[in-house]
């Protein structure tokens, strides 16, 4: 495995072929004590990641329990189809929302303080500007790695156009193709209807240079997103002063 530093001039990506048509997830409201205990938001969120739920199950998920007279899942349907996605994200001020959704004071300022972190996040990291064709692009937008001490894998999701729609921590440890399962990869693509993954993980060591597990893990992914129709078009090592790309086979 060849280990390049910067400066690197990379090959272009591109997609392959393929019919695949991601249809959004069918919406329901159901009560959450109706529900099976594998079905409930919090313990799918656990299980799958919180790219399975809708909108209104991860509203129940902070606001956690509901009142006496409204149900958590109920409420947060209620709030969602009432407010909007686009005008409760935007209200900055809890005394109005409780007011206007007749909702306690502590479940309004839990409303506005998920979606301000949210708002910090995105100003820091507008994911949706940023447009990767190259792994010396991945290697910069994934800049933070350098230094984590401890092994991390990271999925970048891309639309057609190669532009990241979603960032997502896979997985935290060394890794194997035992431990890293495809689900746990194309979750996120299939929720987030992506075109393509990349993939990428840190070597703390320092060196650049593919392990045999990192050569079983490529391999195994590339067949399951053949299967899937979502390609993986690279996995980029990143170490403190340099980087690499794991041959992607199709």
């Amino acid at each position: 495995m060849k280990t390049e530093a910067l400066p690197h001039v990379s090959t272009k990506y591109v997609f392959s072929e393929s019919d695949l048509v991601l249809s959004e997830d069918r919406k329901y409201v159901l009560k959450i004590r109706d529900m099976e205990e594998a079905d409930k938001p919090r313990e799918r969120m656990m299980k799958s990641g919180a790219g399975v739920l809708s909108t209104a199950e991860l509203l129940a998920v902070i606001l956690n329990v509901g009142t006496r007279k409204e149900e958590v899942l109920s409420m947060a349907s209620r709030i969602i189809t009432e407010y909007g996605d686009k005008n409760i994200c935007n209200q900055k001020d809890p005394a109005i929302l409780s007011g206007d959704l007749d909702i306690p004071m502590t479940k309004a300022c839990q409303i506005v303080a998920s979606f301000e972190l949210g708002r910090r996040f995105f100003q820091k990291n507008p994911a949706r500007e940023v447009t990767i064709r190259t792994a010396k692009q991945v290697y910069r937008y994934l800049a933070d790695m350098k230094t984590l001490p401890k092994e991390q894998l990271r999925g970048l999701y891309l639309n057609s156009r190669f532009r990241v729609i979603h960032d997502e921590v896979i997985s935290i440890g060394s890794l194997t193709a035992n431990v890293v399962h495809p689900r746990e990869v194309f979750g996120p693509a299939l929720a987030y209807s992506a075109a393509a993954v990349i993939i990428a993980h840190n070597h703390p060591s320092g060196t650049s240079t593919a392990t045999r597990a990192d050569i079983e893990v490529t391999e195994q992914l590339v067949k399951a997103g053949k299967i899937l129709g979502i390609d993986i078009l690279d996995h980029v090592i990143i170490a403190r002063n340099s980087f690499s790309s794991v041959p992607v086979k199709y």
